[in-house]
Protein backbone atom coordinates (compact mmCIF):
# COMPACT_ATOMS: atom_id res chain seq x y z
CA UNK A 1 0.00 0.00 0.00
CA UNK A 2 1.57 3.29 -1.01
CA UNK A 3 2.43 5.94 1.95
CA UNK A 4 0.08 8.75 1.82
CA UNK A 5 2.53 12.18 0.90
CA UNK A 6 2.34 14.62 3.83
CA UNK A 7 0.75 18.32 2.76
CA UNK A 8 2.48 20.92 3.19
CA UNK A 9 6.29 21.96 2.46
CA UNK A 10 9.33 20.56 3.97
CA UNK A 11 10.43 22.66 6.80
CA UNK A 12 13.69 21.83 9.28
CA UNK A 13 14.19 23.59 12.46
CA UNK A 14 13.12 24.71 16.15
CA UNK A 15 10.94 27.90 16.68
CA UNK A 16 11.40 28.24 20.29
CA UNK A 17 7.21 29.83 20.47
CA UNK A 18 5.90 31.82 23.31
CA UNK A 19 2.40 30.39 24.03
CA UNK A 20 0.20 32.55 24.77
CA UNK A 21 -2.43 31.77 27.97
CA UNK A 22 -5.56 30.04 27.54
CA UNK A 23 -4.94 27.75 24.66
CA UNK A 24 -3.37 23.84 24.69
CA UNK A 25 -0.20 23.27 23.40
CA UNK A 26 -1.40 21.32 21.09
CA UNK A 27 -3.59 23.98 19.52
CA UNK A 28 -0.81 26.06 19.44
CA UNK A 29 1.32 23.51 17.99
CA UNK A 30 -1.67 23.40 15.14
CA UNK A 31 -1.23 27.47 14.65
CA UNK A 32 2.47 27.47 14.07
CA UNK A 33 1.89 24.73 11.82
CA UNK A 34 -0.58 26.00 9.78
CA UNK A 35 1.10 29.48 9.44
CA UNK A 36 4.68 27.70 8.20
CA UNK A 37 2.19 25.40 5.99
CA UNK A 38 4.56 22.77 7.35
CA UNK A 39 4.25 18.92 6.25
CA UNK A 40 5.29 18.11 10.39
CA UNK A 41 5.44 19.32 13.47
CA UNK A 42 5.69 18.34 17.37
CA UNK A 43 6.38 20.36 20.44
CA UNK A 44 8.56 19.07 23.46
CA UNK A 45 6.22 18.81 26.48
CA UNK A 46 2.77 20.10 27.00
CA UNK A 47 2.27 23.60 28.63
CA UNK A 48 -1.19 23.95 30.59
CA UNK A 49 -3.61 26.44 28.91
CA UNK A 50 -3.34 28.36 31.76
CA UNK A 51 0.99 29.00 31.28
CA UNK A 52 2.74 30.95 29.59
CA UNK A 53 5.96 30.97 27.91
CA UNK A 54 8.69 28.56 26.25
CA UNK A 55 7.04 25.82 23.78
CA UNK A 56 9.78 24.36 21.37
CA UNK A 57 7.97 23.66 18.31
CA UNK A 58 10.13 21.07 15.74
CA UNK A 59 9.78 20.94 12.19
CA UNK A 60 10.62 17.97 10.05
CA UNK A 61 13.75 15.90 10.49
CA UNK A 62 13.71 18.23 14.13
CA UNK A 63 11.27 16.30 15.34
CA UNK A 64 13.78 13.31 15.97
CA UNK A 65 15.59 15.26 18.55
CA UNK A 66 12.39 16.23 20.65
CA UNK A 67 12.17 13.56 22.86
CA UNK A 68 15.53 15.04 24.05
CA UNK A 69 13.68 18.39 24.91
CA UNK A 70 11.01 16.27 26.84
CA UNK A 71 14.15 15.07 28.84
CA UNK A 72 15.49 18.20 29.21
CA UNK A 73 15.83 20.26 32.51
CA UNK A 74 13.07 23.68 32.97
CA UNK A 75 12.76 27.12 34.53
CA UNK A 76 9.94 28.51 35.32
CA UNK A 77 8.63 31.59 37.05
CA UNK A 78 5.24 31.50 38.74
CA UNK A 79 3.04 33.00 41.21
CA UNK A 80 0.85 31.04 43.72
CA UNK A 81 -2.29 32.37 46.08
CA UNK A 82 -1.48 31.25 49.57
CA UNK A 83 -4.33 30.22 51.32
CA UNK A 84 -6.47 28.46 48.94
CA UNK A 85 -6.34 25.41 47.14
CA UNK A 86 -8.38 24.02 43.77
CA UNK A 87 -9.08 20.88 42.16
CA UNK A 88 -6.45 21.38 39.54
CA UNK A 89 -4.19 23.08 41.30
CA UNK A 90 -4.38 26.15 39.65
CA UNK A 91 -6.65 29.21 39.06
CA UNK A 92 -8.93 27.15 36.47
CA UNK A 93 -9.86 24.58 39.06
CA UNK A 94 -12.71 24.97 41.39
CA UNK A 95 -12.09 26.08 45.04
CA UNK A 96 -11.64 23.08 47.56
CA UNK A 97 -10.51 25.31 50.74
CA UNK A 98 -9.57 28.70 52.60
CA UNK A 99 -7.42 29.10 54.95
CA UNK A 100 -6.06 32.13 56.31
CA UNK A 101 -2.34 33.12 55.37
CA UNK A 102 -2.18 36.82 56.50
CA UNK A 103 -0.20 35.78 59.10
CA UNK A 104 3.09 34.21 56.66
CA UNK A 105 6.11 36.23 56.76
CA UNK A 106 9.29 36.10 54.30
CA UNK A 107 10.66 34.82 56.52
CA UNK A 108 8.40 31.74 56.60
CA UNK A 109 8.88 31.33 53.08
CA UNK A 110 12.50 31.57 53.19
CA UNK A 111 12.67 29.06 56.32
CA UNK A 112 10.72 26.31 54.10
CA UNK A 113 12.22 26.75 50.64
CA UNK A 114 15.29 24.91 51.28
CA UNK A 115 13.40 21.74 52.33
CA UNK A 116 12.05 21.30 48.37
CA UNK A 117 15.56 21.89 46.84
CA UNK A 118 17.78 18.59 45.67
CA UNK A 119 15.88 15.52 44.72
CA UNK A 120 12.08 15.37 46.41
CA UNK A 121 9.00 13.21 45.93
CA UNK A 122 6.15 14.28 44.08
CA UNK A 123 2.78 12.61 43.57
CA UNK A 124 1.77 13.79 39.97
CA UNK A 125 -1.79 15.37 40.14
CA UNK A 126 -5.11 14.40 38.29
CA UNK A 127 -5.11 16.67 36.47
CA UNK A 128 -2.38 15.73 33.86
CA UNK A 129 -1.57 13.62 30.78
CA UNK A 130 -0.39 10.73 32.81
CA UNK A 131 -2.03 7.81 31.81
CA UNK A 132 -4.50 5.35 33.81
CA UNK A 133 -5.17 1.92 32.12
CA UNK A 134 -4.84 3.78 28.87
CA UNK A 135 -7.21 6.94 29.88
CA UNK A 136 -5.30 10.35 30.48
CA UNK A 137 -5.75 11.41 34.03
CA UNK A 138 -7.15 14.68 33.70
CA UNK A 139 -9.98 12.84 31.52
CA UNK A 140 -10.67 10.89 34.55
CA UNK A 141 -10.55 14.03 36.95
CA UNK A 142 -13.64 15.38 35.11
CA UNK A 143 -15.81 12.29 35.87
CA UNK A 144 -14.60 12.36 39.60
CA UNK A 145 -12.68 9.49 39.51
CA UNK A 146 -9.55 9.72 41.31
CA UNK A 147 -6.71 6.94 40.96
CA UNK A 148 -3.73 6.16 42.81
CA UNK A 149 -0.38 7.92 41.49
CA UNK A 150 2.98 6.71 42.03
CA UNK A 151 4.93 8.90 43.56
CA UNK A 152 8.26 10.13 41.65
CA UNK A 153 11.45 11.44 42.36
CA UNK A 154 12.38 14.65 40.64
CA UNK A 155 15.29 17.59 41.42
CA UNK A 156 14.72 20.76 42.18
CA UNK A 157 18.12 22.40 40.85
CA UNK A 158 17.44 26.07 42.59
CA UNK A 159 14.01 27.62 43.77
CA UNK A 160 14.15 31.51 44.10
CA UNK A 161 12.28 34.11 46.14
CA UNK A 162 10.81 37.25 44.18
CA UNK A 163 8.55 38.28 46.58
CA UNK A 164 5.49 38.39 48.50
CA UNK A 165 3.12 40.55 48.32
CA UNK A 166 -0.36 40.26 50.36
CA UNK A 167 -1.02 36.34 49.67
CA UNK A 168 0.43 35.89 46.20
CA UNK A 169 4.12 34.35 46.21
CA UNK A 170 6.29 34.90 43.51
CA UNK A 171 9.07 32.61 42.81
CA UNK A 172 11.30 30.58 40.06
CA UNK A 173 12.65 27.05 39.55
CA UNK A 174 14.59 25.24 37.97
CA UNK A 175 13.72 21.65 37.76
CA UNK A 176 14.50 18.17 36.35
CA UNK A 177 11.72 16.27 33.72
CA UNK A 178 8.69 15.28 35.03
CA UNK A 179 8.31 18.36 37.61
CA UNK A 180 4.47 19.30 37.98
CA UNK A 181 4.88 23.13 39.51
CA UNK A 182 1.32 22.97 40.45
CA UNK A 183 1.91 20.44 43.10
CA UNK A 184 5.22 22.46 43.85
CA UNK A 185 3.26 24.86 44.96
CA UNK A 186 0.85 22.88 46.55
CA UNK A 187 3.33 20.97 48.32
CA UNK A 188 4.88 24.24 49.37
CA UNK A 189 1.23 25.77 50.82
CA UNK A 190 1.12 22.41 53.07
CA UNK A 191 4.24 23.22 54.75
CA UNK A 192 3.15 26.69 55.09
CA UNK A 193 0.28 25.52 56.76
CA UNK A 194 -2.04 27.37 54.63
CA UNK A 195 -2.47 25.85 50.83
CA UNK A 196 -1.59 27.33 47.92
CA UNK A 197 -2.56 27.02 44.27
CA UNK A 198 -1.01 28.34 40.81
CA UNK A 199 -2.15 32.26 39.42
CA UNK A 200 0.44 32.43 36.77
CA UNK A 201 2.96 29.99 35.17
CA UNK A 202 5.26 31.43 32.74
CA UNK A 203 8.31 28.75 31.45
CA UNK A 204 11.59 30.55 30.94
CA UNK A 205 13.71 27.71 29.57
CA UNK A 206 13.60 24.23 27.80
CA UNK A 207 17.28 22.56 28.04
CA UNK A 208 19.40 24.35 26.04
CA UNK A 209 16.95 27.14 24.98
CA UNK A 210 16.95 30.59 27.25
CA UNK A 211 16.94 32.52 23.88
CA UNK A 212 14.26 34.95 22.62
CA UNK A 213 10.87 33.49 22.36
CA UNK A 214 8.59 34.36 19.39
CA UNK A 215 4.77 35.43 20.01
CA UNK A 216 1.94 34.29 17.72
CA UNK A 217 1.37 38.38 16.98
CA UNK A 218 5.45 38.36 15.91
CA UNK A 219 4.94 34.90 13.37
CA UNK A 220 2.25 36.28 11.96
CA UNK A 221 3.77 40.18 11.27
CA UNK A 222 6.47 37.97 9.46
CA UNK A 223 3.73 35.90 7.45
CA UNK A 224 3.16 39.33 5.70
CA UNK A 225 7.13 39.08 4.43
CA UNK A 226 6.60 35.32 3.10
CA UNK A 227 8.03 31.97 4.13
CA UNK A 228 11.74 32.53 3.85
CA UNK A 229 10.90 35.43 6.42
CA UNK A 230 9.87 32.76 8.82
CA UNK A 231 12.54 30.10 8.39
CA UNK A 232 14.97 32.65 8.99
CA UNK A 233 14.20 32.65 12.64
CA UNK A 234 14.46 28.77 12.77
CA UNK A 235 17.21 27.65 14.92
CA UNK A 236 18.90 24.55 13.81
CA UNK A 237 18.40 20.86 14.47
CA UNK A 238 21.34 20.43 16.38
CA UNK A 239 21.09 23.08 18.91
CA UNK A 240 18.44 21.26 21.14
CA UNK A 241 21.01 18.86 21.90
CA UNK A 242 23.65 22.09 22.02
CA UNK A 243 25.20 20.79 25.30
CA UNK A 244 26.33 17.76 23.96
CA UNK A 245 29.88 17.16 22.78
CA UNK A 246 30.62 16.74 19.00
CA UNK A 247 32.79 14.29 17.02
CA UNK A 248 33.74 14.66 13.51
CA UNK A 249 34.08 12.05 10.71
CA UNK A 250 36.23 11.41 7.93
CA UNK A 251 34.63 10.50 4.50
CA UNK A 252 34.85 6.47 4.94
CA UNK A 253 33.33 6.68 8.56
CA UNK A 254 30.68 9.05 7.29
CA UNK A 255 29.32 6.29 5.08
CA UNK A 256 29.20 3.66 7.65
CA UNK A 257 27.27 5.92 10.07
CA UNK A 258 25.19 6.79 7.28
CA UNK A 259 24.58 2.71 6.60
CA UNK A 260 23.71 2.38 10.56
CA UNK A 261 27.20 0.96 11.42
CA UNK A 262 28.53 1.66 14.61
CA UNK A 263 32.13 3.34 14.46
CA UNK A 264 35.27 3.95 15.96
CA UNK A 265 36.47 8.10 16.18
CA UNK A 266 39.84 9.14 17.66
CA UNK A 267 39.15 11.28 20.65
CA UNK A 268 35.80 10.48 20.92
CA UNK A 269 33.74 10.52 24.69
CA UNK A 270 34.54 7.67 26.23
CA UNK A 271 30.36 7.47 26.88
CA UNK A 272 27.17 9.13 26.38
CA UNK A 273 25.10 10.81 23.52
CA UNK A 274 27.12 12.98 21.01
CA UNK A 275 26.30 14.84 18.33
CA UNK A 276 28.13 13.67 14.83
CA UNK A 277 29.50 15.53 11.84
CA UNK A 278 31.37 15.16 8.57
CA UNK A 279 33.66 17.78 7.66
CA UNK A 280 31.19 20.45 6.94
CA UNK A 281 27.54 19.36 8.31
CA UNK A 282 25.54 17.94 11.36
CA UNK A 283 24.58 14.08 10.51
CA UNK A 284 22.36 13.38 13.66
CA UNK A 285 23.29 12.13 16.92
CA UNK A 286 25.03 9.05 18.53
CA UNK A 287 25.60 6.99 21.54
CA UNK A 288 29.37 5.74 22.69
CA UNK A 289 29.05 2.06 23.13
CA UNK A 290 30.57 -0.18 25.45
CA UNK A 291 33.87 -0.89 23.31
CA UNK A 292 34.39 2.51 22.03
CA UNK A 293 32.60 3.56 18.39
CA UNK A 294 30.04 5.82 18.00
CA UNK A 295 26.86 4.35 17.31
CA UNK A 296 24.18 6.26 15.11
CA UNK A 297 20.72 6.75 16.13
CA UNK A 298 19.13 9.56 15.52
CA UNK A 299 20.14 10.42 11.83
CA UNK A 300 19.05 13.51 9.57
CA UNK A 301 18.09 13.47 6.22
CA UNK A 302 20.69 15.08 3.92
CA UNK A 303 17.92 17.49 2.66
CA UNK A 304 17.54 18.50 5.99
Amino acid sequence: MARRKRKGRPVNGVLLLDKPAGISSNKALQQVKILYKAAKAGHTGSLDPLATGMLPICFGEATKISAFLLDADKSYRFTCQLGVTTTTGDAEGEILETRDASGITLADIEYVLPDFIGEIVQVPPMYSALKHNGQRLYKLAREGIEVERKARTITIYDLVLHSLEGDLLDLEVKCSKGTYVRTLAEDIGEVLGCGAHIRKLRRLSVGPYQDEMYTAEQLHELTEQGSDALDQILLPIESGVADWPDVHLGADAAFYVAQGQPVLVPNAPTEGWVRIYDQQKFLGVGEIQDDGRVAPRRMIQASA
